[in-house]
C-alpha cells in the first residue's frame, strides 16, 4: 500500500512543483474558439493524451526510469536530452525546466538524495524525477504511469473548467470520460519502439506559440 501512498503524493495538485499554473496552450485556444464546450476540451485533451503523452513523454519516462534503475546516467541523460528537443514551443521547453528545478528542489526533502549527475537530469526534464521517484519508491511501473496521465488531466481539466469556464460538475464529467483512455494510453506506451517516439500536435504547438503573446493571460504556458 505505501508505493501507491507515495504516487499519490507525487501526482498531486498539492505537490509544489507548478503544475497548476500551467495550460499548455489550452488558454489561448479558448480565447479564439477553439476549444469553447466540454466536448471541445474533450476533444483537445484526448488528442494530447493519445498523441503526444502516450507516444512521447510516457516511453521517454520508461527509458529514463530503466536506466536510473541500472545507474546508465549517460542514456538517461540523452533521454532527458531528447524530450527536451521535443518541446516544439519557448513556452513548453520552459515549462519541461521550470518544473524539473522545481523538482531539484523539492526531491531532497522527500529522501530522494540527489548526485549532479542526477540534479543536472531533472533540471533538464521533469520525467527524470518521475523515474527517480518511481524506483526509490518501487511503485509499480504501469500505475506510474497511470498516475503521470492523471495527474496531467487533472490540470488541464481544472485550466478548462476556469477558462471556458465549465461547471465543477461538467468537469467531473469530464474526468470520468477521459480516465477511461488513460489504461489504453498505458499500453500504447509500453508497445512504442524506440524509432517511434515522438508526438504529432500541430494545434497544440500553434495555440502554445500564440499564448507566448496572448495579452492578457492566467497562465504561465
Amino acid at each position: 500500500m505505501l508505493p501507491d501512498l507515495r504516487l499519490f503524493q507525487f501526482i498531486s495538485p498539492s505537490l509544489p512543483v507548478g503544475g497548476f499554473t500551467y495550460s499548455q496552450g489550452l488558454e489561448w485556444a479558448i480565447e479564439k474558439g477553439w476549444v469553447s464546450t466540454k466536448e471541445t476540451l474533450e476533444q483537445w485533451l484526448k488528442s494530447q493524451l493519445f498523441e503526444s503523452l502516450a507516444c512521447l513523454e510516457l516511453p521517454v519516462l520508461v527509458r529514463i526510469q530503466q536506466c536510473l534503475a541500472v545507474n546508465d546516467h549517460p542514456s538517461a541523460q540523452s533521454w532527458c536530452n531528447y524530450i527536451a528537443s521535443s518541446r516544439e514551443s519557448k513556452e513548453l521547453r520552459l515549462e519541461e525546466y521550470q518544473r524539473g528545478i522545481a523538482f531539484s528542489q523539492l526531491l531532497p526533502t522527500l529522501g530522494i538524495s540527489l548526485i549532479p549527475e542526477l540534479t543536472t537530469m531533472v533540471n533538464t526534464s521533469q520525467l527524470a524525477a518521475f523515474a527517480l521517484a518511481i524506483n526509490q519508491w518501487h511503485i509499480p511501473l504501469e500505475k506510474a504511469l497511470g498516475g503521470y496521465l492523471w495527474s496531467w488531466l487533472e490540470n488541464m481539466v481544472v485550466a478548462g473548467i476556469k477558462l471556458i469556464p465549465l461547471g465543477q460538475s461538467a468537469g467531473q464529467q469530464l474526468l470520468m470520460v477521459l480516465a477511461e483512455y488513460i489504461p489504453l494510453a498505458v499500453d500504447k506506451a509500453l508497445t512504442i519502439k524506440d524509432e517511434e517516439i515522438g508526438s504529432f500536435t500541430p494545434a497544440l504547438v500553434m495555440a502554445s506559440c500564440r499564448h507566448e503573446h496572448q495579452y492578457t493571460r492566467l497562465f504561465r504556458s
